[in-house]
């Protein structure tokens, strides 16, 4: 008989291949096997300021070999969903045995205690109680519960939104609108932003929508990885009598968070993308005393109304995704988040900074410190369309095996987000740079 690391190897190369040869127009991408399932255990960090820390390639070369990626493409597009680590992966696959071989025993009878742990363990991270969260198969899920069930908006009030929000949010609060016979009030975001015009920008909004009831914003954008001064966008708020939901599906793990220091009661958090849990966890945060804001979901009457988890049901959730989510967080505990974000900057100052200075390359988030992550996103100059974006990111991959991703929705055009990760190598940011400059010439 094979053994377990056998098959899981062999089934890892049969979904490479499989995604290989689905990938039109590109060349093949093979399974690293020189990364093979077993795995060193990751060494402390070394001695220094975050800062320092960023620039120790042999520290993040032990970090990056905790990961098994593809070879033939350099992923450059972590901002879909975050890899899991090598020791979170072994530990999602001894949760998923253990739950297929104890079958609705396991659920019915040992389950509970496994959720509870993972509830605590988040809320402690988030600086949240645990009764203040409850779990969601995504950031969108969560906020589509926050914006759908939202009860304070009635006929004739609007809610306002900002063009780089998420697509999907979006038209979240357009369905919101639509059902209560509100009113839809988009703006858009500075281009170049800075913390000053930003926030002029929403103040200006709400000033000029004053019956607005609901706000939407976007802590960590999604489209070209701006980070927005919430915390005093919610107080610009506030002060008008306006709620607001803030997404924060690109926050938590890329960056230092806290959810009470956003200063928004309703907000929809990932765990499966910078915290590298399993796909399908996300969060769902309803600060204590505003309960009664947000309907409960199908008069669900599992949970009693006091309860946040009577405002989401999903049904079975995926055991093992949830009993994995503390592994996932220990993982990033061994880094921590301050060296974590140092990195992701570092990486995205060693591509964006000097490509900044290419002719003809618009780099759309500010070096500002605060304002910026490991999303950063580009275009060259004048050529907004998504049709010249996703010829960028095809040339890219084609040429120069850099994986990209085309983003549309923004008021000034569409772009290229460029998102590193910490298996990425400051060689990798420098190829990204070499890349622009030659697709800049033509």
């Amino acid at each position: 008989m094979p053994s377990r690391r056998h098959f899981l190897a062999s089934a890892a190369a049969a979904s490479a291949a499989s995604l290989a040869a689905s990938a039109a127009d590109a060349a093949p991408v093979t399974l690293n096997a020189s990364r093979p399932l077993a795995f060193e255990p990751l060494p402390p960090p070394p001695a220094g300021t975050p800062e320092q820390v960023a620039q120790d390639e042999a520290y993040w070369r032990k970090v990056a070999e905790q990961y098994q990626v593809l070879d033939g493409a350099t992923n450059l597009e972590a901002g879909f969903f975050g890899m899991m680590a090598a020791p979170v992966l072994a530990a999602y696959h001894r949760h998923i045995d253990r739950v297929n071989l104890a079958s609705s025993y396991f659920a019915r009878r040992e389950y509970v205690p496994f959720v509870r742990t993972a509830r605590e363990r988040v809320a402690q991270a988030l600086g949240a109680q645990p009764t203040e969260i409850a779990f969601s198969r995504g950031a969108t899920e969560a906020l589509q519960v926050l914006i759908g069930q939202y009860n304070r908006v009635k006929a004739g009030d609007t809610v306002l939104y900002a063009d780089l929000d998420y697509n999907a949010m979006q038209w979240a609060m357009n369905a919101l609108a639509e059902r209560r016979g509100a009113t839809v009030a988009r703006f858009d975001i500075p281009e170049p932003a800075t913390r000053e015009n930003v926030l002029a920008a929403y103040e200006a909004a709400l000033d000029a929508n004053p019956r607005t009831r609901l706000l939407l914003t976007t802590h960590c954008n999604n489209k070209t990885g701006l980070i927005l001064p919430v915390k005093e966008i919610a107080a610009l708020a506030r002060a008008r009598g306006v709620d607001v939901v803030v997404d924060a599906a690109h926050s938590f793990g890329q960056v230092p968070l806290s959810l009470a220091d956003l200063g928004a009661d309703f907000v929809g958090v990932n765990l499966h993308k910078w915290i590298g849990a399993p796909v399908g966890a996300g969060v769902l945060y309803i600060r204590e005393g505003r309960l009664d804001a947000i309907d409960r979901a199908h008069a669900d009457e599992s949970f009693p109304i006091s309860s946040i988890d009577s405002r989401i049901h999903t049904g079975t959730t995926h055991f093992a995704t949830i009993m994995t989510i503390p592994d996932a967080l220990d993982f990033q505990a061994q880094i921590g988040i301050a060296n974590k974000s140092a990195r992701l900057r570092y990486l995205r100052d060693r591509w964006a900074v000097p490509a900044r200075r290419i002719a003809g390359v618009d780099i759309l988030t500010p070096d500002e410190p605060g304002m910026v992550g490991a999303i950063t996103s580009f275009r060259l100059h004048g050529r907004g369309d998504r049709a010249s974006n996703q010829a960028i990111t095809k040339r890219l991959l084609d040429e120069f095996r850099l994986f990209t991703f085309a983003r549309t929705g923004l008021a000034k055009g569409d772009c290229v987000r460029v998102t590193p990760a910490l298996y990425n190598s400051a060689a990798d940011a420098d190829r990204l740079v070499e890349a622009l400059r030659v697709i800049a010439r033509a």
